[in-house]
């Protein structure tokens, strides 16, 4: 009950301030198991995907330093999200993630980290690589764009134009049982490259040659079959350095 009281002030308060086209949303499935990757603007992001998600049951990672704001502690408890301990193998995190999936939940990952406020990608942490080959879960692309503007349309009273894309599903596939350091980073690349085809050239950022984009390490979905597939628990355990 609190959770859609939440998710109906919010609704109401991003209509006065923003304009939003959702209609590539229509595309995620209603039940995971299932990653959805995004980009990390500001501090927008969380509540446009748990409202415009809803009533998907999705659960996100968030620096535990978030939580030291009594107003984003409450709705970042309201939505279940785990926080997690940036710049560390925070292994308790990434169990309590392999859980959700476990549930049949989604979860939301932003492999960038910090937001980057002017909506430009920046290089992305092989944390996600890492839940990807654990859970054996797919992964979706989820990308929008406009938020970077908001500050700016605030001040003038102005609605901020948002969007979102949706790329398609993939699975992540290792060469070996217990890729390296070197090859984890080469596999959130990949992953981050699927988020820079969907975003307008201006806000492809680090990732903007996309003639570098490979695929070696992904498995996409054509048939459709991965919106509801078969799970693999996952076992977190730490990662060669």
């Amino acid at each position: 009950m609190l959770k859609f009281l939440v998710y109906l002030v919010i609704r109401f308060l991003l209509f006065f301030m923003c304009k939003v086209d959702k209609a590539a949303l229509k595309a995620v499935p209603q039940n995971g198991p299932m990653i959805l990757v995004g980009n990390h603007i500001n501090f927008l992001d969380a509540p446009l995907a748990a409202t415009f998600l809803y009533p998907r049951r999705i659960v996100s990672l968030v620096k535990k330093e978030t939580f030291d704001n009594p107003v984003l502690k409450f709705l970042f408890t309201v939505w279940g999200s785990i926080p997690i301990n940036r710049g560390t193998a925070d292994f308790r995190a990434m169990g309590k993630a392999a859980k959700i999936l476990q549930d049949g939940m989604f979860l939301a990952i932003f492999p960038e980290g910090p937001r980057t406020n002017d909506g430009c990608l920046i290089k992305g942490h092989p944390g996600v690589a890492i839940m990807a080959i654990k859970s054996n879960v797919p992964l979706l692309p989820i990308v929008h764009y406009g938020t970077e503007s908001f500050h700016e349309n605030i001040r003038k009273w102005r609605r901020t134009r948002i969007t979102f894309k949706i790329g398609e599903p993939f699975l992540v596939k290792p060469g070996r049982s217990n890729p390296g350091r070197e090859e984890r980073q080469l596999m959130t690349d990949e992953i981050m490259y699927q988020l820079a085809k969907l975003l307008p050239e201006s806000n492809r950022g680090y990732y903007a040659d996309l003639s570098k984009a490979t695929t070696h390490y992904l498995q996409f979905d054509r048939r459709n079959n991965f919106s509801t597939g078969a799970f693999v628990a996952p076992e977190i355990q730490e990662q060669d350095t």
